[in-house]
């Protein structure tokens, strides 16, 4: 049927489409679309995208009914140097997501002038290009922000007044000292607080001098109460806005999820030095991919400073479950933890050193006899891997270094998780099941059994599957019911490009052997089927994203870049610049949809839930006829 009859995204399509997904045990399809990447009207277009803009709403029409999840990425103020929402702030959100367009409506009070915005669009060096132009957001923000912030003081009405005053006390905990640090990148020029000259400056929540560092904050609040109130602003309008979209979005039955990235920003670091481990950072140890391993750099809570010896919730403890608390609060889709091994089994290294063993490297919690790390180990001696593997003895960087643990030791594991990420849940009417932790990479031992204890969704990517490994968890076969499927991340290639490299290739056939074994076997045309994913990246793409849908697992993540057929990678990891965390949707994605389904670079879902049906068996396959016929249609 031609694509004009099909009436894409139609009541009648997305009815179809979700009586099919709940017949192979969907519970939830989720569109990842980050922040920067939400589409903008020409009319809008400041620079940079944002999830409160009118086209993020257009896009939300566009797609209910069909995914009733949007993940987001880490919605943080993001460093001017660095674009990275992973390198974020946690508590304070990006005012670049602020629509600037609704400021210049009456409620706002018109804070912001027409003239103002309409120069700030038609200045935009990226109005014509799907990507967004940081550098000039950035600065194009500054002036507005300087225009709205001053006349929110002058004429804000009263109603609005009365919330900010509101927001300001309910979020002093974390807004106080952020706005602080605002001023204090003016007052020493720099917003990365190493570099500061002013040595109290650095320190001044963990100052030797008490007195001396409270004096110095109340004279920076006076030299800088502007700069101070204005960042106050920028957060209550973010968050203002946020909160009217979540509203929105539940109205279409859509739930947004948030992404809780593992590293802390530069302003977290400085606010809460004293609550992170001394000369220490997190990372991975040396694989396959990184003989030396991957030295993040990122601060290490101090154990000792989130429980106290009764296992109540210290320091460290009480402010991440606040951060959780205010993450499941506004996000009640759930939250997406980044890199959950850093909460239950986190890699460290020296400072200065790289992330090895030999270097001093070890894990924070199964370092038993590491002369510096032993005394906050929760494995023993006695849960070391003695066996050789091999040939050579195991060593403590090796994801077998612990191979049991008692039912106390995994508890102590998985406090973390229990007492700080799923009691936040708990306390916001959710359940664990609102939790997607990313167990990608390395799975140590504890890892696993926290895991299993407290029944957690894990992520599981077709496109990272050992295609020779029978038993693999990536392959459809073996992918459980509770875990969230994708074909990659924000950090992937496309589906699609990943097949251009394959296609034509010996190494294709692997891949393409466990997609017949798994997708075809009880159907005919197994040569043909071969040949097509063999020769053509598209299909080859596609049966990879067919994958999901078969698969047993109950969740299935989609990057917008794999549906709507973009052939750019969003970040590509161990490099940067403009390229990376900049790619956007254009202002008609839907036509450009449609024009991609007629070349297959979009993902045709109707056709993929056919082919989702098929691989569960003739006798599965023929229960749905009507159900089936009604797909076909829309194909």
């Amino acid at each position: 049927m031609l694509l004009e009859e099909t009436k894409v995204f139609s009541e009648a399509y997305k009815k179809t489409i979700k009586e099919a997904l709940d017949v192979l045990g969907k519970k939830n399809l989720a569109l990842i679309v980050q922040g920067v990447s939400f589409p903008s009207y020409d009319s809008e277009n400041t620079g940079f995208g944002t999830y409160n803009s009118s086209c993020a709403k257009s896009l939300f029409n566009y797609v209910k009914g069909v995914f009733n999840c949007i993940q987001l990425g880490p919605c943080g103020k993001t460093k001017l140097s660095d674009s990275s929402p992973y390198t974020g702030t946690v508590f304070s959100k990006n005012p670049l997501f602020i629509n600037l367009e609704e400021l210049t409506k009456e409620k706002w009070d018109k804070i912001l002038s027409i003239e103002t915005f309409d120069g700030i669009v038609k200045n935009n060096p990226g109005k014509d290009k799907n990507k967004a132009a940081y550098a000039y957001a950035n600065s194009a923000f500054e002036l507005a922000s300087k225009e709205f912030c001053k006349n929110f003081k002058r004429h804000i009405n009263k109603n609005i007044k009365k919330e900010f005053e509101a927001f300001k006390n309910e979020n002093a905990f974390w807004l106080d000292k952020d706005s602080l640090y605002e001023a204090l990148t003016i007052e020493n020029g720099s917003d990365y607080w190493p570099q500061w000259e002013n040595e109290l400056d650095k320190h001044l929540f963990s100052a030797d001098d008490a007195k001396k560092a409270e004096k110095r904050i109340k004279d920076i609040q006076k030299k800088y109460n502007e700069i101070i109130e204005n960042y106050k602003i920028e957060q209550f309008i973010i968050q203002k806005q946020s909160d009217e979209t979540l509203e929105y979005t539940k109205k279409l039955g859509i739930k947004l999820i948030a992404d809780r990235q593992v590293a802390f920003s530069d302003r977290d670091n400085w606010a809460y030095q004293s609550l992170f481990l001394d000369g220490w950072s997190l990372g991975c140890p040396p694989d396959y991919f990184s003989e030396d391993g991957q030295a993040w750099g990122f601060s290490v809570v101090n154990p000792e400073k989130l429980f106290n010896a009764d296992g109540s919730l210290g320091e460290a403890g009480i402010l991440l479950k606040k951060l959780y608390t205010k993450m499941f609060k506004e996000n009640p889709g759930g939250v997406r933890i980044d890199h959950t091994v850093g909460l239950i089994d986190p890699w460290v290294y020296k400072k200065g050193a790289l992330p090895k063993v030999e270097e001093g490297a070890g894990r924070l919690y199964s370092s038993p006899n590491h002369p510096e790390l032993s005394k906050y180990s929760i494995a023993k001696d006695e849960n070391i891997n003695r066996n050789l593997k091999d040939g050579k003895e195991i060593t403590p960087d090796d994801e077998k270094w612990i191979d049991n643990l008692t039912e106390e030791q995994i508890s102590l594991y998985g406090r973390m998780i229990e007492k700080i990420v799923i009691q936040s849940a708990l306390d916001c009417g959710l359940d664990k099941n609102s939790i997607i932790a990313e167990d990608l990479g390395t799975l140590t031992y504890p890892v696993v059994k926290v895991m299993e204890k407290y029944a957690l969704q894990g992520m599981k990517l077709v496109q990272f599957v050992v295609a020779t490994e029978d038993d693999h968890p990536y392959r459809c076969k073996n992918i459980t019911e509770n875990s969230w499927v994708m074909v990659g991340t924000h950090d992937n290639e496309p589906i699609r490009m990943w097949a251009k490299k394959l296609v034509n290739t010996e190494e294709a056939n692997p891949y393409i052997k466990n997609l017949i074994e798994d997708l075809c076997a009880e159907f005919g045309n197994k040569d043909e089927m071969w040949h097509k994913m063999y020769t053509d990246k598209n299909f080859f793409g596609f049966m990879k994203l067919v994958e999901c849908f078969a698969s047993r697992a109950q969740n299935v993540q989609i990057f917008f870049t794999d549906f709507f057929g973009i052939e750019e990678t969003y970040n590509v990891p161990g490099t940067s610049g403009d390229p990376n965390w900049t790619l956007r949707l254009n202002s008609n994605f839907d036509k450009c949809y449609e024009e991609k389904l007629k070349t297959s670079d979009a993902l045709n879902l109707p056709l993929a839930l056919i082919y989702a049906f098929k691989a569960r068996g003739w006798e599965f396959y023929k229960d749905y006829q009507d159900l089936l016929e009604r797909l076909e249609k829309l194909v």
